[in-house]
């Protein structure tokens, strides 16, 4: 997959999301607690666009009578079937070790580093002067 900027961090503030078109796929794009987080818009249960579900935290192991809450902004929830996954990885609650959507890498340049110029080859073929795209 190559290089794609999909905005600025002043874009997208904490517990923010972006959906963008990557090389044919819907991605969504998360700033939680700090970090960057993407995910394939595609929930594996009946594809559906998983990034547009709510995005919450859960309950945590606790004694008995007791209720933790915790990890908020980092669980997304299925909009048609509730099914939850973890952004921060991509791994469902429910089964963490089977159900997973696909995740990509998502790095912070500064824009001095992603400016760049494009470059295209360039020959003279017979007089021709061709530029290869």
């Amino acid at each position: 997959m190559g290089r794609h900027v999909v905005g600025t961090v002043t874009e997208m503030p904490a517990g923010s999301r972006k959906i963008v078109m990557l090389e044919g796929r819907s991605i969504g794009v998360f700033h939680v607690n700090q970090q960057f987080y993407a995910l394939k818009n595609t929930c594996p249960h009946q594809n559906a666009p998983l990034c547009l579900g709510r995005v919450t935290g859960m309950t945590l192991p606790s004694e008995p009578g007791q209720y933790l809450y915790g990890r908020e902004g980092e669980i997304v929830r299925c909009p048609w079937h509730g099914w939850e996954f973890d952004i921060t990885n991509g791994k469902s609650i429910y089964d963490p070790h089977k159900c997973n959507v696909k995740t990509y890498e998502v790095v912070i340049e500064s824009e001095e580093e992603s400016v760049s110029v494009e470059t295209y080859p360039v020959k003279v073929e017979s007089g021709l002067v061709v530029v290869y795209v």
